[in-house]
């Protein structure tokens, strides 16, 4: 398995344990590829980081930037639409 097959497994790989058991050449390589151990680890410290986190009240000036950002970049692209 190569890196690049590795990451667009990954995704079934972090979100079932499992995976390891199921799929022998991911997991051998994750153990004999340290930059890809090192993704999962920091994918994985994320996920738990999100699902630990409380919300986090967006400021309404940066939420109001944001929001006329998005509306300006949806009009670049869809500027029959009405958004």
């Amino acid at each position: 398995m190569t890196c690049e097959e590795l990451l667009k497994a990954l995704n079934d790989y972090v979100d079932d344990e499992t995976m390891i058991a199921v799929c022998r050449e991911f997991a051998e390589h994750l153990a004999g590829c340290n930059p890809c151990q090192v993704v999962v680890d920091n994918i994985r410290k994320t996920i738990q980081l999100y699902k630990d986190g409380e919300p986090y009240p967006v400021p309404p000036a940066c939420a109001a930037r944001m929001r006329d950002s998005l509306r300006e970049k949806w009009k670049a692209v869809y500027p029959q639409s009405t958004g």
